[in-house]
């Protein structure tokens, strides 16, 4: 009889385990605090969305829709994708509801797994996660801002080090004949320029900008630049921008060539990159998306997000020490057992405690409360049972004493 094969996780997936869960936890809880501070609340979308939601949102022209989506037709015949990434949804949400006709600001953050298809490299998998926040009905450069901040804010807590790239991607005034001046000059160095270049400047020109072939990036030295073409109301919001970010001490640098990988932006885009995940990468992104309402079926609306890669930054989360208790509770006897799980019951409302079910010796708890790195060991036998009190020892200052099971 043959041995049948191992099943291994498929390539681009991985467990988050030990360590790594110790620390994508640490991130996503920090994250979410500093959202709420900000005043937004947690939102969480279906991993399975219309494929039709993505086609119109991130648009055809992107390598999301054309190459990297895992796209199926379901039982029920409807095309339907994992999602590859999360403002779709939220916007898909904010339509849904009809709250583009409700009025008023609404703020929501959201963390979890997204899929795309493409070659899985260190940092970049087929299913990675994001932490991400939306702001729906804000028309103001200074929301912006605030959203801005408050990614530092994050990667500040981290102490993750970070370069800020800004752009303004002008609006539906000023894009059509910025696209028209950018396909004109595209046209004259067509043959020169890639596969992929050539079929965007039919599907969405801008994003020739951001080709990452060297040979390209040469013979778009001197391409026209949105910022160099913005009409009055976007050059005056962005120039606002930079003085608002100046104003609070945050360092940036204008990129004409940052378009972002996804076609609904316009007016801010802004990436935040790091040099310390080998070469210099994206660690979070966004922009702002006012059409973006409008694409999907709603009322036309201010919208602008980001995102964060949460695996790229995990190697380079640093984690703040901390001095909170953890407490191991263990029996010394069988009778001993119903107490030992009563009062790690209790413990467990206010303190991380772990409760050893098997009655054992002194020294294999404390071998066992090593493991679970516990610097507080609490053990019931028959002499503390009789006495109803319980033995405890604090590791850190080698103290020990018996308590009343009142007191513990």
């Amino acid at each position: 009889m043959s041995k049948e094969k191992t099943i291994q996780s498929l390539r681009g997936m991985k467990d988050i385990v030990n360590e790594e869960s110790t620390l994508f936890t640490y991130f996503v809880e920090n994250a979410s605090r500093i959202a709420k501070n900000y005043g937004f609340s947690y939102l969480e979308t279906p991993l399975l969305e219309e494929t039709a939601l993505f086609k119109r949102s991130v648009g055809e022209s992107s390598d999301i829709v054309n190459k990297e989506m895992y796209q199926f037709i379901d039982k029920g015949e409807n095309d339907v994708c994992l999602r590859p990434e999360g403002t779709a949804g939220v916007v898909r949400h904010f339509v849904q509801h009809k709250l583009d006709r409700a009025g008023g600001n609404y703020r929501w953050y959201y963390y979890g797994p997204m899929f795309r298809y493409e070659r899985p490299q260190k940092g970049r998998l087929r299913e990675f996660h994001q932490f991400g926040c939306e702001v729906f009905g804000v028309d103001s450069v200074l929301e912006d801002a605030n959203i801005i901040m408050m990614i530092k804010d994050i990667l500040d807590f981290f102490e993750i080090g970070f370069k800020l790239q800004l752009n303004s991607l002008g609006c539906n005034v000023c894009m059509p004949p910025y696209k028209d001046n950018l396909v004109n000059y595209l046209t004259d160095i067509k043959d020169e320029l890639c596969e992929d270049c050539n079929r965007r400047i039919s599907t969405n020109p801008i994003r020739v900008l951001d080709c990452k072939n060297e040979n390209c990036q040469k013979l778009l030295t001197d391409a026209p630049r949105i910022t160099h073409n913005l009409c009055e109301s976007c050059d005056s919001d962005f120039e606002k921008l930079k003085e608002i970010l100046d104003f609070n001490g945050v360092e940036y640098e204008v990129d004409t060539s940052l378009v972002r990988g996804l076609d609904y932006y316009s007016k801010t885009a802004f990436e935040f990159v790091s040099n310390e995940i080998g070469a210099q990468s994206a660690i979070a992104g966004g922009g702002r998306y006012d059409r973006l309402v409008e694409f999907l079926g709603g009322r036309p609306t201010a919208g602008i997000g980001f995102a964060i890669g949460i695996e790229r930054l995990l190697e380079l989360v640093k984690m703040k020490e901390t001095k909170e208790d953890i407490i191991y509770i263990g029996a010394l006897d069988e009778p001993s057992l119903n107490t030992v799980l009563k009062m790690a019951n209790k413990k467990r409302k206010t303190t991380k405690t772990f409760v050893e079910y098997a009655p054992r010796g002194f020294g294999k708890h404390f071998k066992l409360a090593e493991k679970v790195e516990a610097n507080i060991v609490a053990l019931i036998g028959e002499k503390e049972l009789n006495e109803g009190t319980i033995f405890v020892k604090n590791i850190t200052t080698q103290e020990e004493q018996n308590l009343k099971l009142e007191d513990f």
